[in-house]
């Protein structure tokens, strides 16, 4: 079979068939949902120094390992579970990561309970809205931003870790707040038309 998006697709993603996958239907997609976009600034902070590849070869693992991302369990988790996490082969073993994970599960909930919405407050760094990007080669897209700066620091003021603004500005590209899927790239039109259903 034949992929007739192949030349058409970001050249970052090359063959494997899970990155493929997490290109066509996921990176770039305008996420609003608040656990969602908790659990993705989670993961890409276990990415950091690692490939993101490796992150979604164990990503259901992370999954099941932190009980679904669910910030209530999360944030009641005591040393007995960072022992049980530091021991499990599914996941990136980093007790700097965990704890940070925990970390955010224990900020983002404050947060909820008094009525702050965590996705209007992240989407707020770049208005609301996604910003569409004209680059034809993904390479030529930055590693950084004004708006990545600003979030970073806001995330790390409010007490999160592993959220500098490199990692912040792979974030905003995964949830859609940036579209730099490349030009030539079959989603770029697509992902620019689920700007405006947010």
């Amino acid at each position: 079979m034949t992929d007739s998006h192949a030349e058409g697709r970001c050249g970052w993603c090359g063959t494997d068939p899970l990155y493929v996958a997490y290109h066509d239907t996921e990176w770039g997609v305008p996420e609003r949902d608040p656990r969602a976009l908790w659990e993705k600034l989670v993961l890409d902070g276990f990415q950091a120094g690692l490939a993101w590849i490796t992150i979604l070869r164990k990503r259901e693992g992370i999954r099941d390992a932190f009980d679904g991302f669910d910030p209530e369990i999360v944030a009641r988790y005591d040393e007995a579970d960072i022992e049980r996490l530091l021991n499990d082969p599914r996941i990136i073993r980093s007790r700097a990561k965990i704890n940070a994970a925990i970390r955010g599960a224990q900020i983002w909930l404050p947060m909820r309970d008094d009525g702050e919405d965590f996705s209007a407050w992240l989407w707020s760094f770049v208005g609301g809205e996604p910003i569409q990007t004209p680059y034809a080669d993904y390479r030529q897209a930055p590693t950084q931003t004004d708006q990545s700066v600003a979030m970073a620091k806001a995330l790390k003021k409010r007490g999160f870790n592993f959220c500098g603004p490199v990692i912040v500005y792979a974030f905003m590209q995964a949830v859609g707040m940036v579209n730099d899927h490349q030009t030539t790239c079959f989603r770029h039109a697509q992902v620019r038309a689920m700007a405006s259903h947010g």
